[in-house]
């Protein structure tokens, strides 16, 4: 009893040095982009007449514009220009595949995707806008605060070798970021996608792959692991399964790509021994213009 004890307040106290040092590296990160004056142009509760909608099922009768409902037999909602912050919801794959790198000077999965998820934050964040994750532990807020509550969110790890991405608790019509390597079953991505859509919800799926992934590297007697430690499979003739697992690996990201498609999501594939600045950029333009 006494060493299980004494494991549990050495991870506990590994997952909480962790998250002081990923919150720096994230707004270090966060730093070499200009935030400035972005004046995205969304609905939202400002003073300025943005455009006329169709009026959908949540929406209050005061909302209506009756003017322009009576030209129609359609009631449409007056909306106005982006003022108020929106929200965002994160889900950052915490399986133990995510912990895989295939050399010492690359970052492993998962510290990539949780720097950029926190960074991405931070930017939001700080331009006014509210973040949180999927689910229901951590509802989007605004505030540096925020920030730090999503540093110790992210560093969390799970022990299976494959998450399902959490689609619970998504604001209708809000944001929401997936990153994971997606190497595990892709059905509840799918689902969670097609939750997301029914709710309105837009927003990006980032797959994040060490390079080794992208290669196969491997000849002759291979022993291919999982993180985990769940499964295993050895060969004898690893160089004859490179073109299978490769076509294997169009086959799942195409797969992804139209999900994305399908339900009105964005698609981008990151490697890791790619700059973070990189996939922050791409992540930054996309939830600018990927919504509204």
């Amino acid at each position: 009893m006494s060493q299980n004890i004494a494991h549990l307040r050495s991870r506990a106290q590994d997952e909480a040095s962790r998250f002081p040092a990923l919150l720096a590296r994230a707004e270090q990160l966060a730093g070499t982009v200009l935030l400035g004056d972005h004046g995205r142009r969304r609905a939202g509760m400002g003073d300025d007449f943005w455009q006329y909608r169709p009026m959908r099922a949540g929406d209050s009768l005061r909302w209506i514009d009756w003017r322009r409902s009576a030209k129609g037999d359609d009631q449409f909602v007056r909306e106005r220009e982006w003022q108020v912050a929106q929200s965002l919801q994160l889900w950052v794959d915490p399986g133990a595949s995510m912990r895989f790198s295939s050399s010492q000077e690359l970052p492993t999965k998962a510290d990539r995707a949780q720097l950029i998820a926190l960074a991405v934050s931070v930017l939001l964040i700080r331009g006014g806008e509210r973040v949180g994750m999927t689910g229901w532990d951590l509802p989007p807020r605004r505030g540096e605060a925020q920030v730090l509550r999503l540093a110790e969110m992210l560093s969390r790890e799970d022990g299976a070798d494959y998450a399902e991405p959490e689609a619970r608790g998504m604001l209708p019509h809000a944001r929401a970021m997936f990153i994971s390597d997606f190497m595990g079953d892709l059905a509840p991505v799918e689902a969670g996608l097609t939750k997301a859509a029914d709710r309105g919800v837009t927003g990006v799926l980032v797959q994040v792959l060490d390079p080794s992934e992208e290669a196969f590297p491997f000849h002759g007697r291979t022993i291919f692991e999982s993180v985990g430690k769940s499964m295993a499979h050895e060969t004898l003739k690893a160089g004859e399964l490179r073109n299978r697992y490769l076509e294997r690996l169009a086959e799942r990201k195409d797969r992804l790509e139209s999900l994305c498609r399908l339900t009105g999501w964005q698609y981008h594939c990151h490697h890791t021994d790619k700059t973070a600045q990189s996939a922050l950029l791409w992540l930054y333009r996309a939830l600018d213009g990927g919504h509204g």
